[in-house]
């Protein structure tokens, strides 16, 4: 067995978690494998808890701690250089910037194996192949956007600019801007005017308690912050807006502007399935990464990207743009 101290991950229970199943805790924690995966890596004494194995229906007591030491992925199954279709905005010997396609999963995971934009990078790029990562599964990863997001992101081409941007990342020196498509105008809390075209939502974000897939605005999540500007409204009641996050949670927009009332046209997980009578055809969540300012960690310049809309978005936007001068 493995000891606590060379754990992948590291759980401390709480009180408020005392009680619960050891494998449903981890399927919260780990939405992208199974419950059955997790139960055999329980089973396989690839998770402790307390340096000991116990069964997936363990519940779990104050103070339990919970080493996870998920096998590492192969390379000929999760690490094949593939040719993967995205533009490259930008590139030096150090770091890339992409403007990932909606569509394109960041990494390898559970039910992804392939055709990801690390299999991508590998088959472009020798040096990124030839990385030793600081993850077995994420060479060059600094941060990621979700499968259907599209837009800006920032690679690293060596072992050195991946810990010194990830560590930019962690300590917020790295700023984004976005933009999406909203469902309606947000409905600001009580104390401020509705109708107000530019807000700032402080609310902390944590796994979903029952759904294992979604995040949620939680009392005990980690500190969320997000600012938006209605750029333009549309007669259909859909809105057009820049979204500027100071953190990076999971899915923090999604779960910030659905809680707004507002939530990312297309995006069904969290409340943007749109209606037929708006005559939009969404086939993901229209929200696009667009635009990236950084310290380059070797220059030391001050670097601003910006990728422009996917041409969804884009076309979406023009049809809206037009509908409302006829």
């Amino acid at each position: 067995m493995l000891p606590s101290s060379l754990a992948h991950s590291q759980h401390r229970i709480q009180s408020r978690e005392n009680g619960i199943r050891l494998d449903h805790y981890l399927a919260l924690h780990y939405p992208d494998h199974s419950r059955s995966s997790l139960g055999k890596y329980i089973r396989s004494s690839h998770i402790l808890v307390n340096d000991k194995t116990v069964k997936p229906g363990y519940r779990l007591q104050r103070n339990d701690l919970i080493a996870v030491n998920f096998p590492q992925l192969s390379q000929e199954n999760e690490q094949q250089a593939q040719h993967v279709d995205f533009d490259v905005l930008y590139e030096d010997q150090n770091l890339l910037v992409i403007n990932k396609p909606p569509g394109l999963v960041v990494h390898p995971a559970a039910g992804h194996a392939d055709q990801t934009l690390v299999n991508g990078l590998l088959h472009r790029y020798a040096d990124i192949a030839d990385m030793a990562p600081l993850e077995s599964d994420r060479p060059g990863i600094v941060h990621r956007l979700d499968k259907d997001t599209s837009g800006i992101m920032l690679v690293a081409r060596t072992k050195k600019v991946q810990a010194m941007l990830s560590a930019a990342f962690k300590e917020r020196r790295v700023y984004k801007t976005y933009h999406a498509l909203l469902v309606r105008f947000p409905t600001v809390p009580k104390g401020q005017s509705n109708g107000q075209r530019t807000g700032r939502i402080v609310a902390p974000v944590g796994r979903h308690p029952v759904h294992r897939k979604k995040m949620a605005i939680r009392s005990d999540g980690r500190y969320a912050a997000t600012v938006w500007n209605i750029l333009e409204t549309f007669p259909n009641s859909l809105c057009f807006a820049e979204i500027g996050i100071e953190t990076g949670r999971t899915h923090q927009i999604r779960v910030h502007m659905s809680s707004l009332n507002a939530p990312v046209a297309g995006d069904t997980l969290y409340g943007g399935k749109l209606e037929k009578k708006l005559n939009v055809n969404a086939e993901r969540q229209l929200l696009h990464a667009s635009t990236l300012s950084f310290t380059h960690p070797i220059t030391g310049k001050e670097c601003e990207f910006t990728a422009p809309l996917w041409p969804d978005m884009h076309k979406i936007l023009t049809r809206l743009r037009d509908a409302s001068t006829a």
